[in-house]
């Protein structure tokens, strides 16, 4: 007689699947998580704190006019190539009353490797122009004005009045931005303009400006968007996006 009739395999311990393993942790996090409760907002600000406490716009520039002409020009477009262009841009036009005088063909030539550089030298002229003809030259520093010049969207308003003039307007929501605040479960807006004002509803208004440097560091360095790095992510244990990676 066969005494092992009716008896269910052994299985070891150490050949189940890690899968499963995956998935119950998963389903443990997601039930657990309060995306919004105040606690968990502040250790993600503290984790981005301690991660990137020097977070600073990439985009080189030495006044608010510069970094106005440089954010215009990041459009799909990256902050190095903008870098490698904005040196000479400057040096022909230093400010936005010779910019607003400049040949539309010479502006082109000038900023070609951006990218859609028919629209952006319309719109660097098109802003030299205003601001030089309603603006006395200088750069407006309040949100109403500052996007009535050509070109500068309220993202891109929110970048210069951020970093050149340091007020808190809006939160800066770019690519990156966009991603990490949806894997964080901080929002679930499909436009940019509707995640910024979710990101305004949650976060302190004196982490604005910064929060928004320090995802963006984020997105390029560690949660990037078709692998995110997660095994080296100091925000991990805060996060239970469906696209991890921290089983690899």
């Amino acid at each position: 007689m066969n005494k092992s009739k009716g008896k269910r395999p052994t299985v070891s311990k150490t050949k189940r699947s890690p899968i499963k393993k995956i998935s119950a942790k998963i389903v443990k996090r997601i039930s657990t998580s309060r995306d919004l409760a105040p606690e968990r907002i502040a250790a993600i600000l503290k984790a981005l704190d301690e991660a990137y406490p020097d977070a600073t716009c990439a985009l080189n520039h030495r006044s608010p006019w510069e970094l106005l002409v440089a954010t215009i020009l990041s459009a799909q477009c990256t902050d190095v190539r903008v870098n490698m262009v904005t040196p000479e841009l400057f040096k022909r036009f230093p400010t936005p009353a010779a910019m607003a005088k400049a040949e539309l063909p010479e502006l082109i030539e000038i900023i070609r490797t951006t990218g859609f550089f028919n629209n952006k030298a319309k719109s660097i002229k098109g802003a030299a122009k205003k601001i030089t003809e309603q603006f006395g030259g200088r750069v407006p520093e309040t949100l109403a004005e500052l996007i009535t010049v050509p070109g500068a969207a309220r993202k891109t308003a929110n970048v210069v009045l951020g970093v050149s003039y340091g007020k808190a307007e809006g939160v800066v929501v770019d690519t990156h931005v966009f991603r990490i605040a949806h894997r964080l479960d901080l929002t679930k807006s499909d436009t940019a303009e509707k995640v910024e004002q979710d990101l305004m509803r949650i976060l302190p208004k004196d982490h604005w400006i910064r929060f928004s440097h320090q995802v963006i560091h984020h997105g390029r360095q560690v949660c990037i968007a078709r692998k995110p790095k997660c095994d080296k992510c100091n925000l991990e244990t805060l996060c239970h996006s469906a696209d991890k990676t921290w089983w690899s």
